[in-house]
Parts: C-alpha cells; structure tokens; sequence
C-alpha cells in the first residue's frame, strides 16, 4: 500500500479505463467523497476531457476533489488503481466470451501500469473479471493480496435486492452470498444466508408468505434473476453501469477506510475444497493492505460442488491462455 504521506492530496485513485463503469465509477466516488485526487486514463482523451469538465462543474456540491485527465506517468503514488479497460459485454455475450481480447489488452497495459505504481492496491472490473485478476496478478508479480478483483459485490447486492423485494424485508438486513465466478457458473450459497441474525429456514416459519411461498421455487427464481441480470440489462440498455460503479465504491471504501470489512470479494483461492491457484470470489477481509484474510465457509454438498465446477469453468479458460 502506498504511504499516505507519498501525496498531499491522498488518498489517491486512477481509474484507467473511463467508459461507462469508469465514468459511474468516477461519479460515485465524487459524490461520496472517498478520494482527494482522481485521474482519469482513456484512450478516447478528447471524450475524457469533456467527461472531467463536466464532473469538474460538481465542487459546490461535492467535497473538495481534484479531478484531471492524465498519462500513464501520473498514476504514480496512487493508493488504488482501479482497472475497468477492455472490450465490454455486447447483447447475446457471455463474459468469458471477451476474455481472449481482454487478455492481449491486459499483457500491454499492466506492465505500463507496474512501472508507474508498483506498490498501489489493484482493482479489477474489466470481464472476465477473475480471468483477468489471475492475468494481472501473474504479469505484474505482485503480492497477490494487493490484486483485487470487483468478483461478485455486485451479483451478491443483486441477491440481497431480489430477496428484499420478496421479503419485504430493508436489503441492508439480508446477509446472502453469491460466490465463485462473476458470471453463468456463479454460487448462490442459500445455507449460511440469513435476515435478522435468522437462517432461511428460520426466518420461512414466522414470515408472512409462509402460507403461499414455495420457498424452493422463490430461492431457485430469485437466483435465476439474479445470474441473467446482466444479460437483461444489456439487452434492454446496452451496459451496466450504475449498480457496479457504487459496488466498486463500497470496495474502495473498505480499502482506502483500511475498514476490515467484509465482501465478496475476487482473490487468489489456496487450498479450498480441492480449489487451488486460481482466482474467485470468497467472502474476503479488506483493508488498505488489500486482502487481509478469506473465509473459507462451511457450505452444504450441492454447494461445494458447484464451486467446484464454477473454478474448473475459470480453470478451462486460464489453460488455453498465453499470458508471458
């Protein structure tokens, strides 16, 4: 982690890559005031500099920040260095259909972005997301706990979402997990969750739809939702933006707050349930070292094996890659 007193402005994040996610990104974090200093990296600079301008046009309404179109060279000092360049998700697509183009992208930019900020925290959003950490995490030769993946923050807050609709039940009192890839092959894991300190099954017998609910038909809908969301989304808007710009948020918060908080985030697996050397999302520990520690949970048997298959899935990927 870089030391704050590196700059006068930290903390300190760019953002290479400030297309739709970047810009929502760049907005929300504005908004919240979680940085002193933005820089912003696009290929398309002219674009990038009437996005700033606009976002410049916020300070009476936001805390003082300094927002600025940059080069690679001013990167450096950062305390986060968030990564969403790279080929989007187009309608009738699945994620790891863009990982080969976002590969050759990554096996250029990553080295340009070690030279510059070798010691600052990684986040990836670019997609395949946990394809593409495992790639930066073997080019860059970082400790791997400071290479961070967005992973499934998002899907899980879609989770919590969904189940709040259905529950009526404040989404911020729902603790559900999906895990394993960002993507098709995703884990919802139904036996560790719970709303109001109850497990599912509990909270089932007192509440109001226990007359009417199929309780297996709701969580296997709910899901289902869940996972396509994406996919409608694109369909109907052409990309995702403001459900993952505020994800990543949260994400940097824990970090750059060195909070020690708790999200499902995508890191290096070692040694889980037969999983090893690869990355997906587990309930992660974050603070401004990155990843302080990752809970291995208990889950059921349908579980681990679908996080099993959901690592092989990524596994099948990263052995058909040249990444060096």
């Amino acid at each position: 982690m870089v030391d704050q007193n590196s700059s006068d402005l930290a903390p300190k994040i760019s953002i290479i890559g400030c297309g739709s996610v970047g810009m929502a990104y760049a907005y929300a974090s504005v908004i919240r005031g979680i940085a002193r200093s933005l820089v912003l990296i696009d290929i398309d600079k002219q674009r990038l500099e009437g996005e700033v301008l606009d976002l410049n046009h916020t300070a009476p309404f936001t805390s003082a920040i300094d927002i600025q179109v940059g080069e690679y060279s001013e990167i450096k000092n950062s305390d986060l260095i968030v990564i969403t360049a790279g080929k989007s998700q187009e309608p009738g697509e699945t994620r790891l259909d863009i990982a080969d183009k976002n590969v050759e992208l990554f096996k250029e930019i990553i080295p340009i972005i070690y030279k510059y900020a070798p010691e600052s925290i990684y986040l990836i959003v670019s997609n395949p997301v946990d394809i593409l950490s495992y790639v930066t995490y073997k080019i860059s030769g970082k400790n791997h706990q400071e290479i961070i993946g967005s992973g499934t923050t998002l899907d899980t807050a879609r989770l919590r979402f969904k189940l709040s609709k259905h529950c009526k039940i404040d989404p911020r009192n729902i603790h559900a997990y999906i895990l394993g890839e960002h993507g098709d092959s995703e884990v919802p894991i139904w036996s560790r969750a719970m709303i109001g300190g109850l497990l599912f099954g509990e909270y089932c017998k007192i509440c109001n739809y226990r007359h009417s609910c199929k309780h297996e038909q709701v969580l296997s809908d709910v899901f289902k939702a869940v996972r396509d969301s994406a996919y409608k989304i694109i369909d109907k808007k052409g990309e995702t933006s403001y459900g993952i710009g505020l994800a990543l948020v949260r994400i940097s918060q824990a970090i750059l707050n060195n909070e020690n908080a708790i999200l499902p985030v995508s890191g290096l697996v070692q040694n889980y349930l037969g999983i090893d050397e690869i990355y997906l999302s587990l309930p992660r520990i974050l603070n401004k070292n990155g990843i302080k520690a990752t809970l291995h949970l208990n889950l059921n048997s349908k579980e681990e094996e679908n996080l099993k298959k959901s690592a092989q899935t990524l596994n099948k990927i990263i052995l058909n890659l040249t990444i060096k």
